[in-house]
């Protein structure tokens, strides 16, 4: 099924003399299934349940064309991995809580952060081209319960 996102990103490889490749379609397919953020060892396995032949390497290749033709944003979490942001299309001014515990990402929107982040960029001397709000702390369910589900399920 053909949409305006999925549309861009093909009209993206023909401008650029890439072919559209069945491996190519599953990546572009997973990362079109999921609103969680995942890096590219979790995009591997997502697109290898819609295809068993996607290569690693093509993952790798893939990942800065759907960067670049603004399918995707790349996210440094402060980890030694980049993550990979598919909401951005539909919230282009949300922001990111982390739990540096579990890795849990939580995504928030405010105006009233838009609002400071204009502020602090005028008063400062800055026209923004790009803004991003990371937040890193210790989610409540660890401190509530003493652990936390999600530890230890996302590779650091």
């Amino acid at each position: 099924m053909e949409t305006p996102l999925r549309d861009s990103v093909y009209e993206y490889l023909v401008e650029h003399g890439l072919r559209r490749t069945a491996q190519r379609e599953a990546i572009i397919d997973a990362v079109l299934a999921t609103k969680e953020h995942f890096h590219a060892e979790e995009l591997l396995a997502m697109a290898r349940q819609i295809d068993s032949s996607v290569s690693r390497a093509t993952v790798y290749r893939t990942l800065p064309l759907l960067v670049k033709c603004g399918l995707l944003r790349e996210l440094d979490l402060g980890k030694d991995v980049m993550y990979y942001d598919p909401n951005f299309v539909d919230h282009p001014t949300h922001n990111h809580l982390i739990c540096i515990d579990c890795d849990k990402i939580i995504e928030f929107e405010d105006p009233n952060m838009e609002l400071l982040e204009n502020c602090i960029t005028r008063r400062l001397g800055f026209s923004p081209a790009n803004k991003i709000v990371r937040i890193e702390g210790h989610c409540d369910e660890l401190k509530m319960h003493g652990a936390c589900r999600k530890s230890g399920s996302r590779a650091s």
